[in-house]
């Protein structure tokens, strides 16, 4: 067994016990990196002392025996049963650091015995998950590694979660296709959602999306073979319009700018583009997207004739910026 807590100055069989804590919690996905030698000492004991655990993991209860015990009488459980001396005022630590990854994991729950109770609950407090209880009866017997493949499948890990969390703070998006992209947060990709959800179904007839960068990633989506075989040539960061599409019916290439901050297709820009894919095979459709009819006042001046303008907050209409084409060709 790995020692975990090699600095501790406790008796062997302390030791012991909380090196099998910690395997035990490692085993289910918990980071131990993240945590200070001392760190894994306290999490281990605070586990134990929750579990009812203090030499047999065959005593180790849940919330279903009744178990819901307050931080003080965790710390109160540390001290007798495992040498320490932590004082009694520390109990927000427990709460913070010690339970705190335990309880993320859902290994730990900290509720009443009748469901919903409010924080001041008396009955309320720590107690271990009746799953995870299930699985360390397991500890040490031969039915361990199968019970922790089982436990492992249905129950995320907390590096699971974490990245669940992250996942929500972004904005998904779902392409024509139906493949699902996440863009991070921001006014920018906010818009780009709406370009592809909204804008693209109502005038981009059969399109599908070739290219869409994002804030922290360029080229978070890109179909390279599609791109070439247009003579789309790989443009720089600075050169890519914000999201391509490609309607494979009218033979168009939609060069889609979103505005936020970044200018709109002026007569520059157009130029540039039409430059730069002269020899591209499908006819390109140049648009401006604005998230609202006031971001779009304040670039209208620069906005080149023979392209589109959409606005997200009037999703139903396009302004067309007159010359010899509407889209495509009359």
């Amino acid at each position: 067994m790995k020692n975990y807590i090699a600095k501790s100055e406790k008796s062997k069989a302390v030791k012991k016990i909380i090196n099998e804590a910690l395997e035990i919690l490692e085993s289910v996905g918990i980071p131990l990196k993240s945590k200070s030698e001392r760190g894994l000492e306290r999490m281990a004991l605070s586990f134990l002392a929750v579990a009812g655990v203090k030499k047999d993991w065959k005593k180790v209860k849940c919330i279903n025996d009744n178990v819901h015990l307050k931080t003080r009488e965790i710390i109160q459980i540390m001290n007798k049963s495992f040498e320490e001396k932590i004082s009694p005022g520390s109990y927000d630590d427990v709460r913070r650091k010690d339970l705190k990854l335990l309880v993320l994991a859902n290994l730990i729950v900290n509720s009443g015995i009748n469901k919903g109770s409010a924080t001041n609950d008396p009955t309320r407090g720590y107690a271990l998950h009746p799953d995870f209880k299930q699985l360390v009866l397991t500890y040490k017997t031969e039915d361990w590694e199968n019970a922790l493949k089982k436990f492992r499948k249905n129950t995320s890990s907390l590096s699971d979660i974490l990245a669940r969390k992250r996942n929500l703070e972004k904005i998904p998006v779902k392409l024509p296709s139906g493949k699902p992209l996440a863009l991070s947060l921001g006014e920018h990709n906010t818009l780009q959602k709406a370009i592809v959800e909204e804008f693209l179904p109502r005038f981009g007839s059969d399109c599908e999306v070739l290219y869409i960068g994002d804030t922290s990633n360029k080229y978070l989506h890109i179909e390279e073979n599609e791109l070439k075989k247009l003579n789309f040539f790989e443009l720089s960061h600075d050169e890519l319009p914000d999201i391509i599409a490609y309607s494979r019916k009218n033979n168009w290439l939609y060069l889609i700018e979103a505005v936020h901050s970044s200018g709109p297709m002026s007569e520059t820009r157009v130029f540039e583009l039409k430059k730069i894919l002269k020899d591209c095979k499908a006819e390109l459709i140049f648009v401006t997207a604005f998230l609202s009819r006031a971001k779009f006042r304040k670039w209208i001046l620069e906005i080149a004739w023979e392209t589109e303008v959409w606005i997200a907050d009037n999703p139903d209409h396009l302004i067309h910026f007159n010359g010899h084409k509407f889209l495509g060709a009359y």
